[in-house]
């Protein structure tokens, strides 16, 4: 590996970051006030769930197509532009809607943007971190995306403080937009050709046999499947905090935000020694997850504190080295398609863990508990089985 190869890898991952950073302004942003937003143009709570609901299964549901064709294509860019485009030129659009059903079709059309550009990109930073290390390029993209995640927000509720007018709000939004676009064209400028950066092995032995459907990925996709499953999302810790009155209502989205900036140094951490010891990094998150889950419905705030800090270390652990790992499964030649698979069965995982956990709750707070030790314990069974 060369030295300038290297930095111009390590350049093309600080430009995919800062992509990352302002797109999550503009639509981390825009999520965190769409709930009121909502109720404020006449939807009802049914109309609130039905659109989330649709959104995420368009989000995750199409990634495994744009994978798909992000391998056949060949072509990256013609994914990751068009994507992001859709998804932060739709934000500031609507500072301009006067009725929910305009705004929901842009809030789809959001949701489609990522579907359509997420698996490219994490191809193309492959290419990149494979000149770096996977764990510390991905770790280092994570981090820059989490500043994004807490400042969007974070502004949104300083607009909205101040003014108190949503379209104002959405409207500031088409300022990361435009950024998040040019620093995209600018990326497309200086690396055309991404996966030139990869330098591939020299020798055919370390070449990895084509196919997704090698019996390694697939049980790793199941380990991906069941972590995720497992783990307590904070739309139900929220709620949680909200019906016991543990904290203000003003603490929740202070835990968020700082859960997030735990999210992005753990991402750092994690990738670093995803470099050093390889696959075995990973038995950590569903370990984490696992601890995570009783402390965060002890009722104690400080073990509830340390259960939302962990709970921001799995999200960085999934983010980072769950992707990190992907090239070292699968084929050169279909990593597209391999990202496609993952972020299909993530969100899917997510969707069905969510709502197992969301009955089970009605139910019994124990079981939510014993469901999400159940399926991190089950997730690190099939991991250890996995050949090495």
């Amino acid at each position: 590996m060369s030295a300038s190869n290297r930095q111009r890898a390590l350049r093309l991952i600080v430009l995919f970051g800062l992509v990352s950073l302002m797109a999550d302004v503009t639509y981390e942003g825009a999520r965190s006030i769409l709930g009121p937003y909502l109720a404020l143009l006449g939807a009802s709570g049914a109309i609130v769930g039905m659109i989330s609901g649709i959104g995420e299964l368009l989000s995750y549901g199409l990634r495994p197509l744009y994978g798909y064709l992000t391998d056949r294509l060949r072509r990256p860019w013609i994914f990751t532009i068009p994507g992001y485009a859709m998804s932060v030129l739709a934000i500031p659009l609507l500072a301009l809607t006067r009725a929910w059903p305009a705004a929901a079709v842009l809030i789809l059309i959001e949701r489609l943007g990522k579907a359509v550009r997420t698996p490219a990109r994490d191809t193309m930073l492959s290419y990149a971190a494979s000149e770096i290390g996977p764990g510390k390029g991905f770790g280092l993209h994570e981090a820059l995306d989490q500043i994004g995640a807490v400042g969007g927000p974070l502004g949104m509720a300083l607009i909205l403080q101040l003014s108190g007018r949503y379209d104002l709000a959405f409207g500031i939004l088409l300022i990361p937009a435009l950024l998040t676009l040019g620093l995209l064209i600018t990326a497309r400028l200086l690396y055309p050709t991404p996966q030139h950066l990869e330098v591939p092995p020299t020798d055919p032995g370390k070449a990895l046999p084509k196919g997704t459907a090698d019996p390694r990925f697939r049980q790793y996709l199941i380990f991906v499947a069941l972590s995720v499953a497992g783990l307590v999302h904070f739309q139900l810790l929220s709620f949680h905090l909200k019906q016991m009155r543990l904290v203000a209502d003003p603490v929740i989205p202070v835990l968020f935000a700082a859960a997030m900036l735990v999210d992005a140094a753990a991402g750092l951490l994690f990738g670093a020694l995803y470099d050093r010891f390889g696959l075995r990094v990973l038995v950590t998150i569903p370990a984490f997850s696992a601890v995570a889950a009783p402390l965060i419905f002890s009722g104690y705030p400080l073990l509830l504190l340390i259960g939302v800090m962990l709970w921001g270390a799995v999200i960085g652990g999934q983010e980072t080295i769950m992707r990190a790992a992907i090239p070292s499964l699968v084929a050169r030649e279909e990593r597209g398609t391999a990202y496609g698979l993952f972020n299909g069965i993530y969100g899917l995982a997510w969707f069905l863990g969510s709502a197992a956990m969301g009955a089970l709750y009605d139910l019994s707070l124990g079981g939510v508990i014993a469901f999400a030790i159940g399926m991190e314990l089950m997730a690190l069974s099939v991991f250890l089985r996995m050949p090495r």
